[in-house]
């Protein structure tokens, strides 16, 4: 927080694109950034997950020739409920919305839509995808899990993934180098494992953490998270390729 106690204002989250743009490049593929709006611990802002999403997005619409839209910021959170600020739908919301969008694209031209997912929460997601074959819309979600364990080990991110949960040393990481200026002090001492979560769906996130917090902040740095989201970039490639033809890349 500066000195004057305004707020640090958050990233635009918007593509710069105009029509024109889109009309000239032509792109085979569209980018849709889905995050989340809810707690994360009292360093992190609300909206983290969009921002990791919006930020992995970014980067792989300047690498490759891809359509970048828009995020979207509210998603499947309610096992974060007991924290004020978390806002979420229903999965079959998120379902619905992303299939619309689907289509809306399908009918103007663009027959892929890979979905960047920064919430694990989202676990309709993959039905979404599952579900989109012989809709017309060829689609993928990224990343997946080999691609976060790639990027983790490219970066030397030390904390195991399942005991990173929430909060912790991967996301503070990617947003102490994507935007620092959203990381509050004290992420530095809010060191906090629970790995015995077993029935975090029944009970949600208040179970097993008071602060919010399940993971390892203090081991975050800004060479980490732009070391993942190069890494990241470069897995891209591979879903990329699986829906467009050759010539289109």
């Amino acid at each position: 927080m500066s000195g004057s106690g305004r707020r640090p204002q958050a990233p635009s989250l918007l593509p710069p694109d105009t029509t024109e743009d889109v009309r000239a490049r032509r792109p085979a593929v569209a980018v849709l950034p889905i995050g989340s709006f809810e707690q994360h611990g009292a360093y992190l802002p609300l909206v983290t997950d969009t921002v990791i999403a919006c930020a992995i997005a970014r980067e792989v619409a300047a690498a490759y020739p891809v359509h970048l839209l828009p995020p979207l910021t509210i998603s499947c959170s309610h096992e974060h409920e007991a924290w004020p600020g978390t806002v979420s739908i229903s999965a079959a919301t998120l379902h619905a919305v992303v299939r619309d969008i689907a289509d809306s694209l399908r009918r103007s031209g663009i027959g892929a839509l890979i979905l960047v997912n920064g919430h694990g929460g989202n676990y309709v997601l993959r039905n979404v995808v599952q579900e989109s074959a012989g809709t017309g819309t060829r689609m993928a979600l990224f990343p997946g899990p080999a691609d976060w364990d790639a990027a983790r080990t490219e970066a030397g991110v030390l904390t195991p993934a399942h005991s990173d949960m929430h909060a912790g040393e991967v996301e503070t990481s990617i947003l102490l180098h994507a935007h620092p200026e959203l990381v509050r002090p004290g992420y530095e001492i809010s060191d906090f494992l629970a790995d015995g979560r077993r029935h975090l769906l029944t009970l949600g996130m208040a179970a097993y953490t008071e602060s919010g917090v399940i993971g390892r902040p203090s081991l975050a740095t800004a060479g980490k998270g732009k070391e993942m989201l190069a890494a990241l970039v470069e897995s891209f490639a591979e879903y990329l390729s699986l829906l467009t033809p050759e010539e289109s890349r």
